[in-house]
């Protein structure tokens, strides 16, 4: 599949979308730098609306479709953030919401997607989900994609504006990869007006449909999901993410639960804010990227969400 994104795009989504998101943080840390003997900041996007990065691309989709389109409402597919961010961007714009949710997604997740007045129906697996979202279509109802449309992906990108913008001396960004949309904007919108600025790729073991494909030549579907990080879960990228990583990404790091874990307390107890192992998985990915930068590079770790509950906090 041809990719279609430009750096247009990513301006024009960022414009759009600018009334209903939050400009996040990014800020330096002195901490982080001193653990990777380099300059370390910190994109803040737990602090967007629902929580995560999600909203952007959502609301960007949501946005563009037509009066005739929008139809009964909007269909999603998730067992994380995108639930929580199309079910405001529903409620923000008056349409009706429906959200397709795996069977073992956490509570909290539930819980804040009702909350913002979506309809969930649980299905056996992410897998599954997907397979039925098709029927829904059918019926008349608007599909925003978590990763695999165009539209959503440049209001991901629009990280990437704000990162060049509060950084213009930006060397690296450490992204961490679901089905890769978010990794892919924001690599566009920065590659398009700094090229030499590097992109480094993350996931985490049991949640690394990316890295098994990009190795393998070719989209590979997981089995299962057996991370932690859950908000990583997707089965496996697109054809658009996956060439975008291709030929956009330096590599994908896959680190384990366990570092992923001792990143996130180490975030929490030295910077004081709380995010998923889906984004402290940025930090693990840099410490073993360490020798790849210098005290003259300016490294962003972009921390893409913090919708972790207590619960699971304290279990992990």
């Amino acid at each position: 599949m041809p990719v279609t994104l430009s750096l247009m795009d990513i301006q024009t989504a960022r414009q759009r979308i600018a009334p209903g998101i939050r400009r996040t943080p990014l800020t330096s840390t002195s901490t982080l730098s001193g653990k990777l003997k380099t300059n370390v900041y910190a994109k803040l996007e737990m602090f967007q609306k629902t929580g995560s990065f999600k909203v952007r691309g959502a609301l960007n989709k949501a946005l563009n479709l037509k009066p005739e389109e929008r139809g009964r409402g909007i269909v999603a597919v998730s067992g994380g953030n995108h639930a929580q961010a199309v079910a405001y961007v529903a409620r923000t714009l008056g349409l009706r919401c429906l959200v397709l949710m795996p069977e073992n997604t956490p509570k909290n997740y539930v819980d804040a997607t009702r909350g913002y007045g979506a309809e969930i129906k649980f299905c056996a697996s992410a897998a599954a989900a997907f397979a039925e979202v098709a029927k829904y279509e059918l019926e008349g109802w608007a599909y925003i994609h978590p990763f695999d449309d165009p539209l959503v992906i440049a209001g991901q990108g629009s990280v990437g504006l704000e990162i060049l913008e509060d950084l213009p001396q930006v060397t690296d960004v450490v992204v961490s990869i679901g089905g890769g949309g978010r990794a892919g904007g924001i690599a566009t919108a920065i590659k398009s007006l700094k090229p030499a600025v590097r992109i480094w790729g993350v996931e985490t073991e049991g949640a690394d449909c990316m890295s098994k494909s990009l190795a393998a030549g070719q989209i590979v579907t997981l089995e299962a999901i057996t991370s932690v990080a859950r908000t990583l879960g997707a089965p496996a990228p697109s054809a658009r993410t996956f060439d975008m990583a291709k030929r956009l990404l330096e590599c994908v790091t896959v680190v384990p639960d366990s570092e992923a874990m001792a990143s996130l307390r180490f975030i929490l107890e030295r910077l004081k804010v709380l995010c998923e192992p889906a984004a402290s998985c940025t930090l693990a990915a840099a410490e073993r990227l360490r020798d790849r930068f210098t005290s003259d590079h300016y490294v962003v770790l972009v921390l893409c969400g913090g919708n972790l509950s207590v619960e699971d906090l304290a279990r992990l």
